[in-house]
């Protein structure tokens, strides 16, 4: 019985083995290299991440840019960068290009900016141990140099400039000078260009791949009332204030929209009374009011998640209805502002995180699981996904505490998730 037993769990074995494969021997090259250079690579993302590229500082996006256009150049890619008018006030983006005619075409998506302006006290790289802090360390200089680093590793072993690549690195992520027609177009190019479609924002562990990541949308709700002596609010002359009326549709949205899965939407500026100025690109305001005055005017400035258009759709025509149903002496407006359409869920980007998978068990990870699109915001994958076969996203490093001054990476991760890849990378173009 112990004998069969033996063959039977001999036989298991055996059949895992053959359905893995193993790691061949230019692979296993690939993991050695970027191993051996970890320490290098993280000097790099010392380098940028103390380079401070903030979205509106225009000079330091473009010198992180050149930071990694140097590295790109010595390797054979061509270089450029793509710049827009002076109004839009962003520094544009840079891409790098491969095409040596093999395998499929993969477009691979970054970005140089981060959410830390250059008057944030959070300036500087740290290091303790294994955990590296910074402002853009996680989101997403590390993700930045893994992809440099993979590319390097595919050089090492012969197979870079036969290779159709075209790495993207976008200078207004975090905050888009204008609308995606405009500034996005030339990635919307490169994913029509591309079969397969691979985004370097941070990973959620090593058992999870991103198949799926939501829309990132604003929305704009004013409300206007009647000014007048509070004494007379409520009554038919002046009705409810633009306060209330604010109020009342911000509340009904919440009562009215939540529990729906993937949905969720957050007003995040409020200002109100009876003389307002705002300004949504810089999201700062002031008012004006008196307790003894109903309030004239309401601004309130929102955004809005979903995981597909359809979904977006439908959330837009709620808000809308919502807001149409005025308390007396009131009128409110909603305006919607699309800034990244979802990466939805399809069939093809499950397909190849099975593929996914089997280079994370080949290195000794372990199965992946599908990530919760809840837990990810959006990114500029997310204008690739529609045009190409497949797509994943968070190939980058761990890290953890994004848009903080607790932002840090896990930089044990750094050589797992770019060797993986790299060799994902690897096996598509064979």
């Amino acid at each position: 019985m112990k004998n069969n037993i033996k063959i039977i769990l001999t036989g298991i074995l055996f059949v895992s083995l053959a359905f893995s494969g193993g790691l061949n021997n230019a692979e296993k090259k690939i993991q050695k290299y970027v191993d051996t250079h970890t320490e290098e690579a993280i000097g790099l993302v010392e380098k940028v991440v103390n380079i401070n590229s903030g979205t509106l500082n225009i000079d330091g996006n473009k010198t992180v840019g050149k930071v990694f256009q140097a590295e790109l150049d010595q390797l054979g890619f061509n270089t450029y960068w793509v710049t827009y008018p002076e109004t839009i006030k962003r520094s544009g983006h840079l891409f790098a290009e491969m095409r040596g005619g093999k395998g499929k075409k993969i477009v691979m998506v970054g970005h140089l900016d981060t959410v830390f302006e250059p008057d944030s006290p959070f300036q500087k790289f740290t290091r303790d141990g294994n955990t590296a802090y910074g402002p853009g360390v996680a989101d997403m200089k590390a993700g930045d140099v893994s992809m440099i680093y993979a590319m390097k590793a595919l050089d090492n072993v012969g197979v870079l400039k036969d290779l159709n690549l075209t790495l993207v690195f976008i200078g207004d992520e975090e905050k888009t000078g204008g609308p995606p027609s405009i500034v996005r177009k030339e990635l919307i190019e490169a994913g029509k260009w591309a079969n397969i479609g691979l985004g370097f924002e941070g990973a959620h562990g090593l058992n999870t791949g991103t198949v799926a990541r939501r829309s990132s949308s604003s929305w704009m709700l004013t409300t206007t009332g009647i000014q007048g002596h509070s004494s007379q609010i409520f009554k038919e002359k002046l009705g409810y204030g633009a306060i209330f009326e604010a109020a009342r549709i911000v509340n009904a949205f919440r009562e009215e929209l939540v529990g729906e899965e993937y949905l969720s939407f957050n007003p995040g500026t409020i200002v109100g009374g009876t003389d307002v100025d705002y300004d949504p690109v810089t999201a700062r305001g002031t008012t004006f009011g008196k307790t003894n005055v109903v309030s004239q005017s309401v601004t309130v400035h929102g955004g809005i998640r979903t995981i597909s258009t359809e979904q977006l759709d439908k959330a837009m025509v709620n808000m809308k209805d919502i807001a149409s149903q005025n308390l007396p002496g009131t009128t409110a407006k909603i305006q919607f502002r699309t800034s990244y359409p979802p990466m939805a869920p399809t069939k093809e980007n499950y397909a190849l995180l099975d593929k996914f998978e089997s280079v994370n068990i080949d290195l000794g990870y372990g199965q992946l699981e599908p990530l919760d699109p809840g837990k990810r915001g959006a990114a500029d994958i997310s204008f690739v996904a529609p045009h190409v076969d497949a797509s994943l996203a968070g190939m980058g490093p761990d890290g953890f505490g994004e848009h903080s001054e607790n932002e840090s990476l896990d930089l044990t991760s750094f050589p797992k998730t770019t060797a993986r890849a790299a060799i994902l990378i690897y096996r598509l173009t064979r």
